[in-house]
């Protein structure tokens, strides 16, 4: 029989630093490079396809394929992280992320392109796992929490800024902004020499089992919340259309200010970060509720940013309530495994959202009617998250206390 995983763990000798902790957070947005870089050059990749067959679905794959590849990878992800070694499968990956990311430079098939694509989400569910496992075993207690929000923070952050930027290059060509893929390269070369891979406190034959109890509802939770936080991302624009707001600029600006409400929310997670999720959850889900019905209610643009950013602060506190809900439970043996799990879930309820609103939205007539709809069941879900975290938060033994 394998021993029973310590409470805690020596990570190591070595005390991590602002040094350490850029280095993650700069791995952390490969993710979100990988999935808002090329969205503005998606029109011109159509037309200059348009030969291909069934191009219009095509298309957009290329944008979203690597977040479901993340969903169904970083799991494995997760149990290479604990078998082999959280460095060595980070550098890895960020050297094929590079190589796989500047593919369509040169590939001159959408299948081809679509299959580096594929590749690269293979890559990022890897970095994601390994960029939060390590954050995990770097720091823990509140600095792990406020950490893990600045993960946020950051990834909110440089979503507008590489939009921006997708857009600046594409203007050229549309295969201009895949160059930006390489810049993970030359970040592994810093991330070989100052991160090290922490020593697990005892030899085990075998993994401990994961705490799937206790995971199971962080996790199932986690699908429904990136569902609340990617709607008003993707939907924003056609909303403002259909009330009037047709400049691309004021729609990039309302658009701004919501990423910013939620750049504020995961600021605010900080000095929160001791409240459990019981306390945490239905605020979040409360505010986002709150948000998503007032977009409905209104045809004033001004009302709809208001709503906007109501929903951006309530989610920019909720990602970081999730993943510390979740990574809190884990031993060091189960942190990488813990961490690819919900990272699956996370990348899960990214792809679903799209598709559930337009699902909702063919039943209530339009993409408002859907938001209404999602308005009411996240406030419901913020009452049930309060009575589930309740139950849930009684684990039978807290491998890390936080």
């Amino acid at each position: 029989m394998p021993a029973s995983p310590a409470p805690h763990h020596p990570a190591t000798r070595r005390s991590a630093g602002i040094t350490q902790l850029l280095l993650l957070l700069s791995g952390s947005c490969m993710s979100v490079l990988g999935a808002v870089l090329i969205a503005p050059v998606l029109p011109r990749m159509t037309r200059a396809f348009a030969d291909t067959p069934g191009v219009d679905v095509l298309v957009p794959l290329v944008l979203t394929a690597p977040a479901l590849l993340i969903a169904l990878t970083a799991p494995l992800a997760g149990i290479a992280v604990d078998k082999i070694d959280r460095k060595r499968l980070l550098i890895a990956a960020m050297l094929a992320y590079a190589v796989f990311g500047t593919a369509p430079l040169y590939l001159d098939s959408l299948g081809a392109i679509l299959a580096s694509r594929v590749l690269v989400g293979l890559c990022e569910g890897a970095i994601m796992t390994c960029c939060t496992t390590l954050i995990g075993d770097y720091w823990s207690g509140a600095r792990r929490a406020r950490y893990l929000a600045l993960q946020t923070l950051v990834a909110t952050l440089s979503a507008t800024a590489f939009l921006a930027l997708g857009g600046a290059l594409g203007a050229s060509s549309w295969r201009t902004p895949f160059w930006l893929y390489a810049v993970a390269a030359p970040l592994a070369i810093p991330m070989l020499a100052k991160l090290w891979q922490p020593s697990a406190p005892a030899v085990h034959q075998r993994l401990p089992k994961l705490p799937w109890r206790e995971l199971a509802t962080p996790c199932l939770v986690t699908v429904f919340g990136d569902v609340v936080f990617y709607a008003l991302i993707v939907e924003l624009p056609y909303v403002l259309t259909e009330v009037g707001v047709t400049s691309t600029g004021a729609i990039g600006l309302v658009s701004v200010l919501m990423s910013l409400g939620t750049a504020g929310g995961a600021l605010a997670f900080g000095p929160l970060a001791g409240k459990t999720p019981r306390v945490l959850l239905p605020v979040e889900f409360g505010l986002a509720a709150a948000g998503f019905l007032l977009v409905f209610a209104t045809a004033s643009p001004v009302l709809i940013t208001i709503g906007a950013v109501f929903t951006g602060f309530g989610t920019g506190m909720l990602l970081p309530t999730l993943v510390t809900w979740a990574v809190k439970r884990l031993a060091f043996e189960q942190r990488g495994r813990g961490t690819g799990l919900w990272t699956s879930t996370l990348f899960l309820g990214e792809f679903a959202s799209p598709l559930a609103i337009s699902a909702i939205g063919a039943g209530t007539g339009g993409i408002r009617g859907a938001l209404a709809v999602l308005g009411v069941v996240t406030a419901v879900v913020a009452v049930l998250t309060a009575i589930a975290v309740r139950r849930s938060d009684r684990p039978r033994h807290v491998f890390d206390p936080a």
